[in-house]
Formats: structure tokens, sequence, C-alpha cells
């Protein structure tokens, strides 16, 4: 049976790696990771995020329209409004099913039968 191998970083060799790439000495993550030999695909990255100044992460900048900000703004109010509503019809459903049950259980009527009749009365 192959014995698999772990291979474990001292700190002062992570640092080391990230002072190059931030000083230039590597042009990418990819490139220090083959003069070095480090197989995973995150492990670089991961010590730039912890040891690094920042420089290389990448930064998310979200562009956006002056009006986007308020229809955004306008649309989670919307989606709120209408869940909040969705709850009151449910709590609703559920009281006007549970009068209809216990109307039907004083007249002596099955509940299944009552709304087949008036279903079928509709048409």
């Amino acid at each position: 049976m192959e014995q698999k191998v772990i291979y474990q970083y001292s700190m002062a060799f992570k640092r080391q790696v990230v002072e190059e790439l931030e000083s230039g000495r590597f042009r990418s993550v990819n490139e220090a990771k083959e003069h070095y030999g480090i197989a995973g695909c995150g492990t670089i990255n991961r010590w730039v995020r912890r040891l690094g100044q920042n420089q290389l992460c990448l930064k998310v900048v979200r562009v956006e329209k002056p009006n986007e900000r308020d229809l955004v703004r306008k649309l989670k109010k919307q989606v709120k409004d209408l869940e909040q509503l969705l709850g009151r019809k449910e709590a609703e459903k559920a009281l006007n099913d549970t009068f209809l049950e216990i109307a039907c259980e004083e007249l002596g009527v099955d509940v299944e039968e009552f709304k087949k009749k008036e279903v079928d009365g509709c048409g």
C-alpha cells in the first residue's frame, strides 16, 4: 500500500513565498507554485490572504447606475411585503379550514364530501 505524503510548510517559508510574490519576483501564484513544487491549488492563495498585504487579492468593485440602488431597495421591500401578505393568506386559509372542519363536525358532514358537493354545485 502506497503511503500518502503530507507536506507541512514552516511559517518562515510561507512568508518568504508571499513576500516574493508581493515583491514581483514571481509574476503569478502559479509561477511560485511551480518554482517551489507546491501541489495544492489554493495553498499559496490562502497564505497570501492570511500573511500578505492584500495587494495581490482581488477586490470586487460594484458599478451601478444611480437608479439601480433605489430599484434594488424598492424590489427588496416589495418582496418583504409580498412575503408578509403570503404569510397572512396562509394563516387565513388555515383558520378557514379549521372553521370548515368544526362546522362539518357539528353538522355531521364529512369535510371531503362537503368540498366535493361545493365543487360539483358550482359547475
